[in-house]
């Protein structure tokens, strides 16, 4: 029988009229194409599992956002997943209703390569000390960014070095608690509008 969480219904349920019809349809998706698909909630957002994070969905005021935990691996989908990118807001860009997601076939294929990204526990390629200028943001930081406005009108205000800064100190954590520690500090701090090193500037002020 399908794993569903009364968590994400209550999720469906509360947002806009407009999301509702889109988080249903793209829950439905990938219950059929995933079976053994669990769902969970995550910073707040829904999440499906299956041998580990597969994809998660959110809503916003005036949009819907749907991602998948290793889109870098998903090569075979680049041209979908690179005209989604629009200011940092999931894979799939900014869903305001059916018509902005991709046909179902497609979807489905998508879906179904990231559950076998799982079953063969294929990872995502190790962290890099450096920061690059291309380096794509981590995952966790993004969700979390992704439920926060106020974050996220800060973070996509930065300028690149200021992106980098916070997305470095995310991904340099040792461990996992030391990492959703770190990220619920950025969350605030950029909720406030301050950079990574604000504490710095004000000293030097």
């Amino acid at each position: 029988m399908e794993n569903r969480d009364q968590r994400i219904d209550a999720v469906i349920e509360a947002a806009a009229p407009f999301a509702q019809p889109v988080l249903m349809h793209l829950r439905e998706l990938v219950h059929a194409v995933c079976p053994q698909v669990e769902e969970k909630i995550k910073w707040g957002m829904p999440f499906f599992d299956y041998k580990g994070p597969m994809c998660h969905m959110a809503a916003f005021k005036a949009h819907c956002a749907f991602g998948f935990w290793k889109s870098a691996l998903m090569t075979g989908f680049v041209e979908v997943l690179q005209a989604g990118q629009k200011d940092s807001m999931g894979d799939l860009g900014k869903i305001k209703s059916l018509d902005d997601l991709p046909p179902d076939d497609v979807l489905m294929a998508m879906i179904a390569e990231a559950c076998r990204l799982n079953e063969e526990g294929i990872k995502l390629p190790s962290k890099e000390k450096a920061a690059r200028r291309d380096e794509p943001m981590d995952q966790d930081l993004l969700a979390a960014l992704q439920l926060s406005d106020a974050a996220m009108l800060t973070f996509e205000k930065f300028s690149p070095s200021h992106r980098r800064e916070y997305n470095l100190w995310i991904r340099e954590a040792k461990t996992e608690a030391t990492k959703q520690k770190r990220i619920a500090t950025a969350i605030e701090w950029m909720s406030e509008g301050k950079s990574r090193d604000w504490k710095y500037m004000k000293k030097k002020s």
